[in-house]
């Protein structure tokens, strides 16, 4: 497929990350990476911090908000009135993206259709994996609202995942009946008004969270990936299992180990038994 996109905020993106370096406002986070592979159709990324100034307290939030206001030095642009494109200061790969909002919404509360409305004139441009974290018992790192975006190319997978979203019920995470139940995915119609928003909305009420003309916020914490094809939502329950701390890339297939990680339970174990850890097990 031959895409028409120009691509101009990952141009933008990668423009920036130099200078960013440069003057310290953007820390990149140094790894070791390996490509493993488990059951007959699945891999995964495993990769393991090498920065020497690393430290798990940076990455998992200051006090004060990072984003109001936010470095102009890792601004890319702004995304209509109410949305800003930003560079992660902690990336794993260059040129990790943050659609922030420009004023406070809580990372905790309902996403919205202006949410949704930004990513998509985003990916008009620039495409890839999207993710959110809901609150802190998903992965996220700050309390201010943001998505996040990995770039890919037309030509490259989307996830190491990928396969499980696109069929799930042929996937070796289908042998799991605690994935399948927390694990609920939306083929994404590109022809369908308010796309993503509907779906958003469809997945929260069948997940179990609720819907915004129920309750203030969704009743349980939760994950997001975006591609181009689905949309997917996990129903979690904690962060940490193991000494590792999973977001929404561990069910796309990225997994990031530190110093607190035991590396001796996850050979022995593997990502699937990781994953069932952080789940809901009080299913509904």
């Amino acid at each position: 497929m031959v895409s028409n996109r120009k691509e101009k905020y990952w141009q933008k993106s990668l423009e920036i990350s130099q200078l960013a370096v440069t003057t310290k406002s953007l820390q990149p986070l140094y790894t070791e990476c390996r490509k493993l592979f488990f059951g007959n159709d699945l891999s995964y990324e495993y990769r393991k911090i090498k920065s020497t100034n690393f430290k798990l307290s940076s990455v998992t939030g200051p006090k004060l908000n990072p984003f109001l206001p936010w470095d102009k030095n890792l601004e890319i642009d702004m995304i209509g009135n109410d949305h800003v494109l930003i560079l992660n200061k902690f990336p794993v790969q260059t040129g990790h993206m943050l659609l922030i909002t420009s004023s406070w919404k809580p990372q905790d509360g309902w996403l919205d259709n202006s949410d949704f409305n930004s990513l998509l004139s985003i990916e008009l441009d620039t495409s890839g994996l999207w993710f959110f974290n809901s609150g802190p018992k998903a992965g996220a790192s700050q309390t201010h609202r943001h998505l996040q975006l990995l770039r890919r190319t037309d030509n490259e997978m989307i996830c190491p995942f990928e396969s499980w979203y696109n069929e799930p019920a042929t996937s070796t995470f289908s042998e799991s009946s605690l994935l399948s139940k927390n694990i609920f995915v939306r083929t994404r119609n590109n022809d369908r008004e308010c796309d993503l928003y509907i779906n958003y909305l469809e997945l929260t009420s069948v997940a179990g969270l609720g819907s915004p003309n129920s309750f203030s916020k969704p009743l349980f914490p939760y994950n997001l990936l975006i591609s181009p094809s689905w949309i997917a939502l996990i129903r979690r329950s904690k962060e940490f299992a193991h000494g590792y701390g999973l977001n929404a890339l561990a069910f796309a297939g990225y997994f990031l180990g530190t110093v607190n990680s035991d590396e001796r339970w996850f050979k022995e174990n593997g990502p699937i038994n990781l994953l069932e850890a952080v789940v809901d097990t009080n299913l509904f």
